[in-house]
């Protein structure tokens, strides 16, 4: 089921891409959102003022379900890196945040997607950005090398979600923060909708439930784990992301009811263990030694 998930996610996301200068946004890899089709996970993430502040093709490729450089503290000179990257906006509002002694990093797996991020780099022109082709269960950046990892509803569309973690941990460094926006849930949700391959795309299948997600990243060693609801999905918000995906919402919908929600979650990978060995005292003689 992986393997389908991750080909389905990428087929998808490459279409997203290839649509931006045509019919706009999509929502989480699902078709283009056209009136208030994918309103409820993707409208109204960005303020004006950001939007502003970076090309309008990376805006409409924003497939996400938060904003999670407006809740992430980003200081000028930190190593940021976003996972899943898509078409860049994130990580162009973040390198702005880092400044020129900071460095952004996008990390994406579909072609059309990186391209149509360094086509929105250059037309930035965000000197401090780099973006890498790669699958977020394998990053491809050292250990200990990132102080922030930034994602927007891509965690959720993972099969091996424990893999993901492990390597956000692996390459933040001691002291260095996890601040994501990702889909999640509360309550029981129906085998059906866990094994629907289409809802995977659409950002539902895959999540996570929220005291599932706090064990997970513990699992990988973060602490202080925190996961803040934004938005709160209803019936009539799933009729348009399931109608989105070309699935009769007429029965799933109600099960969705106020279980769904984006979500900000963040974690800290603790500071180094420095143990301290306390040295002997010189022995002063037989009497002293016992």
């Amino acid at each position: 089921m992986g393997t389908d998930i991750k080909e389905l996610v990428k087929e998808k996301y490459g279409q997203a891409a290839l649509r931006v200068k045509g019919t706009g946004s999509s929502c989480c890899g699902a078709t283009a959102a056209s009136g208030f089709g994918c309103d409820p996970i993707t409208s109204n993430l960005y303020d004006r003022s950001q939007a502003r502040q970076i090309p309008e093709d990376a805006l409409l490729a924003s497939l996400g379900c938060g904003n999670p450089t407006a809740l992430a503290e980003l200081n000028p000179g930190e190593v940021v890196l976003d996972l899943g990257s898509g078409g860049g906006i994130d990580v162009l509002l973040s390198a702005k945040r880092v400044g020129p002694t900071g460095r952004a990093y996008g990390l994406d797996m579909t072609d059309e997607m990186l391209a149509l991020a360094n086509q929105n780099k250059r037309n930035a022109g965000a000197e401090n950005v780099e973006f890498l082709k790669g699958e977020i269960e394998h990053i491809p950046l050292p250990d200990n090398s990132v102080d922030v990892i930034i994602s927007n509803c891509v965690i959720n569309l993972s099969a091996d979600k424990d893999r993901v973690l492990r390597e956000a941990f692996r390459v933040l460094k001691p002291g260095g923060r996890f601040a994501v926006s990702d889909v999640v849930t509360r309550g029981e949700i129906t085998p059906e909708i866990r094994r629907n391959v289409l809802l995977w795309a659409g950002c539902v299948a895959g999540a996570l439930a929220d005291n599932e997600y706090q064990e997970k990243l513990a699992s990988a060693g973060f602490e202080q784990i925190q996961i803040e609801p934004t938005r709160i999905y209803r019936p009539e918000d799933a009729r348009e992301f399931l109608a989105a995906e070309g699935i009769d919402a007429g029965e799933i919908a109600p099960q969705v009811d106020g279980k769904f929600m984006s979500a900000f979650v963040r974690a800290v990978k603790p500071l180094a263990q420095v143990r301290l060995v306390q040295a002997k005292e010189p022995c002063c003689g037989a009497d002293c030694c016992q």
